[in-house]
């Protein structure tokens, strides 16, 4: 009989909190659609100060700002985290075109790839060797390769639906490209843009070298999906074209940038902490506003969202907005090396990294107990379409505070756009849609709010059910 009691106890106490949860989900969507802050911020961020490559002055004006922003929230604490980063620069602009005949060129679009040396003065102009892989790379050797320019053609996979699954199927061409092609003699690496639109903007990135000696470092570039297809369609006919390519970039010493962070000081469990963030840096040639400026203002608005909504956090609540995830991930790095440091408890972490679209729902980083518990909360989302609970990854940023205990997640928008604007001079505000935005910003907030109300407890009584 006891026993019946307390289940019964238990099943009454699950229906108020259920009906509770719902009113605070719709006072969170209704805050963010009608009084959201998320876009207002994103506008100054992007257009008053635009791209915020790490450690450029734009960079430290975006600290300066978002710091300043979460001042005016009246949060229980905000500080700087200090974090040094790559300072890599892009110089003039690049000028490429292919040479048919001599003195017969087509101008195409390029852009330097984050973290390449320049070409020499004058640029290089020589041959082309087109390949499709690393492999194909490899089977061509040294005789082949040596003194001409290779050209990494392999394109996203169109019929992944996953747009993220097909960028990762072809992201190694930009980043080992030329690491792999200078060991083979080449004198300089052109890559096809990772986009699935054919158009003109050349998508940047990064790239390394590896511990391949100065001498044998080559100049990296991007060239745009439909100069790619222009580029093979002419190889096609005839292999002894000419590609000519110039580009200025140079790695400079490291510099002091920041980490901003913002905190709402738990009521209950203070010293549990749960993160919600995206990162501060950008690259250059468009003004950041998918790739992060939305993560950024969507994990703002999740403080304040909570604060209006009247939700006071049993746990902590840390915004953190990180510098330098683009060329290095020197922010995310650093905030956990300093959390451990500290022996802080970090029992959630959640990141906005993929675009301010449409969100579609989450995906975690957790055990399967862990799981079953947050798939609990799908029907608290289904008025709002949120969807997508699945296993998988989180965000780059809050991957290195992974241990055995904390529950990682990463919010997933719609992504077929996405990939249009990554790392190119069109990821712009404008093509940021202020409904989309604000409805990712309160999808964040409830599931922090479930999360920070939850924590494990409601597994703990599932668990002692079954005794």
């Amino acid at each position: 009989m006891r026993r019946l009691i307390t289940i019964l106890s238990l099943f009454i106490a699950f229906q108020i909190s259920a009906q509770t949860d719902a009113e605070n989900l719709k006072n969170i969507y209704t805050n963010s659609l009608t009084n959201g802050m998320s876009y207002q911020w994103l506008d100054h961020l992007s257009n008053q100060i635009g791209g915020r490559l790490s450690g450029s002055l734009n960079a430290e004006k975006a600290v300066e700002y978002t710091k300043e922003e979460f001042e005016k929230l009246g949060l229980d604490k905000v500080w700087l985290q200090p974090v040094m980063v790559p300072r890599w620069v892009r110089g003039a602009p690049e000028f490429s075109y292919i040479e048919t005949s001599p003195g017969v060129t087509t101008n195409v679009n390029i852009c330097a790839l984050g973290g390449s040396i320049a070409t020499p003065n004058g640029g290089v102009k020589t041959k082309v060797v087109e390949v499709k892989s690393l492999e194909d790379l490899a089977a061509l050797g040294k005789e082949k390769i040596k003194g001409k320019i290779v050209f990494f053609n392999r394109p996203m996979q169109a019929d992944l639906i996953s747009t993220f699954e097909a960028y990762g199927g072809c992201v190694d061409q930009r980043y080992a490209g030329a690491m792999e092609a200078g060991k083979y003699g080449a004198v300089g690496v052109i890559v096809r843009s990772m986009n699935l639109r054919l158009d003109d903007y050349p998508h940047t990135g990064s790239m390394s070298y590896g511990d391949l000696p100065n001498s044998k470092r080559i100049p990296s570039a991007a060239i745009s999906t439909n100069d790619a297809e222009l580029l093979s369609s002419l190889l096609a006919l005839d292999k002894n074209l000419n590609f000519f390519f110039s580009q200025h970039c140079k790695q400079l010493a490291d510099v002091q940038s920041y980490n901003v962070i913002g905190e709402i000081t738990g009521s209950e469990f203070p010293n549990e902490i749960i993160v919600v963030g995206g990162h501060l840096d950008s690259w250059d040639l468009g003004d950041g506003s998918h790739d992060d400026g939305a993560g950024v203002v969507q994990s703002m608005d999740v403080l304040r969202l909570l604060k209006e909504s009247g939700i006071r956090p049993k746990r902590t609540i840390r915004a953190v907005l990180f510098m330098n995830e683009e060329n290095g991930l020197r922010g995310g790095k650093k905030y956990a090396e300093v959390a451990k440091s500290k022996n802080e408890k970090h029992v959630f972490a959640l990141e906005s990294d993929a675009g301010g679209f449409t969100p579609r729902g989450f995906s975690f980083d957790c055990n399967d107990v862990v799981f079953a518990q947050i798939e609990s909360w799908k029907p608290l989302f289904k008025p709002y379409l949120i969807h997508y609970f699945e296993k998988g990854g989180s965000g780059a940023d809050i991957g290195p505070l992974k241990d055995n205990d904390i529950v990682l997640a990463g919010l997933r928008p719609d992504s077929q756009r996405y990939f249009d604007h990554h790392h190119a001079a069109n990821d712009t505000f404008e093509h940021v849609n202020k409904r989309e935005l604000e409805l990712g910003a309160a999808s964040m907030t409830a599931l922090i709010y479930l999360m920070d109300k939850y924590g494990t407890a409601t597994i703990t009584n599932k668990e002692a059910l079954k005794d």
